[in-house]
């Protein structure tokens, strides 16, 4: 399986994400010829080779300009031969190589703390929609390119309490911007990734200006935008995570810690454009091969662990339900045997990185431990999915478990039994197997 690594040592833009594709071998004519599909106007795209603190990588940018069009893989002008309308230049003595590729595009470039360039118009959603539905880019990008642009509308209608179909995006609509969306999915799919992973996330503290006013970091719609996905903050004043770096992120992480097993094929750097004080402005990319299969989910989570012999009974049952209640993704009760051949329990606990400080402070005051373990493990998880099935006692949710889109397991909800079982007065044992049966006659897949 082909796997995507995305380090963010100094947090995420859109443009850093274009960078560092760009870096990992997907050409600058290439980006340029798929974004000319969008009915946008005249664009001039660069691609320099920058460095931050002595590593070097590739620095994406792009402006409105008119220039002329050719079909991919036509003569440069410099008389090279490179995909479309790019062409690459050397300065003298310093081997650094500036690619500079021109299209069709009309837009206005966006904001960005540091990372992306800031201009004041923008366009709606339902314009934005309705130019990559219009256009001829694959279907793999229109698909996540929309995907991502409805979970920015969504981020944004949430905060200023309107409908996603009617929000007006600023930044987010600006030319840069949908030049990094679209460039994003276009350089995934170019490298034949089959899953991206990403470390895991921080941001910086303080506020930033943009087109709705002041903001504190993290801003409000990466915030949204990475609602579930462990964040925490660094003591440093600066935006490291872009709304659209995180919408990216949003759509393509499978999961987020530490860098998985791999063999490593290339490397690729996506530089920023602020100069930060305290580690170099840039994205690292990993692309590289696992031996996981890629018809399985995967992610990262900590697992807590501690030996008990004291724990009352009653107390036991009752710390187990408060862990689920405080986040806790599964928790269990193991019979051991202890030193002095005390009989005892280990208390297993699976959790997210971000709710490992609740889940910790929950064992120590409601158990008697002295101390737990923690370490970090991986799992292989089938895809899952909720259908409603009518049985002779009603609707009941049955959860469907998925592998490369194929149903392994079908589990009927415990809940949603034990609310026909309520309701009707027949036994829970009856609503199981009622859920099972209708599921089975009525042949989902």
């Amino acid at each position: 399986m082909r796997v995507l690594f995305l380090d963010c040592i100094s947090g995420i833009s859109g443009d850093m994400t274009v960078g560092a594709l760009c870096d990992l071998g997907v050409k600058p004519s290439t980006f340029e010829w798929e974004l000319s599909k969008l009915e946008l106007g005249d664009f001039h795209m660069h691609f320099d080779r920058q460095q931050r603190q002595a590593m070097e990588g590739v620095k994406f940018g792009i402006h409105e300009g008119s220039t002329h069009h050719r079909e991919p893989d036509a003569p440069c002008a410099c008389g090279g031969h490179e995909h479309g309308h790019a062409h690459k230049e050397h300065e003298a003595g310093h081997g650094q190589g500036h690619h500079h590729a021109h299209g069709h595009k009309h837009g206005h470039p966006a904001h960005h703390h540091g990372h992306e360039q800031e201009h004041a118009h923008g366009r709606t959603h339902a314009e934005i929609r309705a130019l990559i539905e219009a256009s001829d880019l694959t279907p793999f990008v229109k698909t996540h390119a929309l995907s991502i642009f409805q979970r920015i509308a969504v981020a944004e209608g949430k905060i200023h309490g309107q409908p996603p179909e009617t929000v007006a995006f600023h930044e987010v609509g600006a030319l840069d911007s949908i030049a990094d969306i679209i460039c994003a999915c276009v350089g995934i799919e170019q490298l034949g990734i089959d899953e991206v992973r990403v470390s895991s996330l921080f941001d910086g503290r303080g506020w930033v200006d943009c087109a709705h006013g002041r903001f504190p970091i993290p801003v409000p719609a990466t915030l949204e935008l990475l609602a579930g996905i462990p964040l925490s903050q660094v003591d440093e004043p600066f935006e490291f995570i872009t709304p659209t770096g995180a919408a990216i992120l949003a759509e393509f992480g499978r999961s987020f810690g530490p860098m998985p097993t791999l063999r490593v094929e290339k490397i690729g750097y996506g530089i920023g454009s602020r100069i930060l004080p305290n580690r170099p402005n840039l994205l690292r990319a990993v692309l590289g091969e696992t031996d996981a299969p890629s018809v399985y989910l995967t992610d990262t989570v900590v697992r807590v662990e501690t030996n008990l012999d004291d724990l009352l009974p009653e107390i036991a049952g009752a710390v187990l339900n408060r862990l689920m209640d405080a986040g806790a993704l599964d928790a269990a009760l193991l019979p051991i045997q202890m030193k002095k051949n005390r009989p005892g329990v280990q208390l297993s606990v699976l959790c997210e990185e971000a709710a490992l400080g609740k889940i910790a402070d929950l064992i120590f005051a409601e158990t008697t431990a002295f101390g737990i373990r923690m370490d970090r493990v991986e799992r292989w998880k089938l895809d899952r999915r909720f259908e409603n099935v009518a049985t002779p006692f009603g609707e009941i949710t049955v959860k469907l478990g998925l592998r490369n889109g194929v149903v392994v397991q079908a589990a009927p909800e415990y809940e949603s039994c034990r609310a026909a079982s309520e309701r009707t007065g027949e036994p829970l044992r009856v609503m199981y197997e009622a859920a099972l049966r209708a599921y089975r006659e009525q042949g989902l897949k």
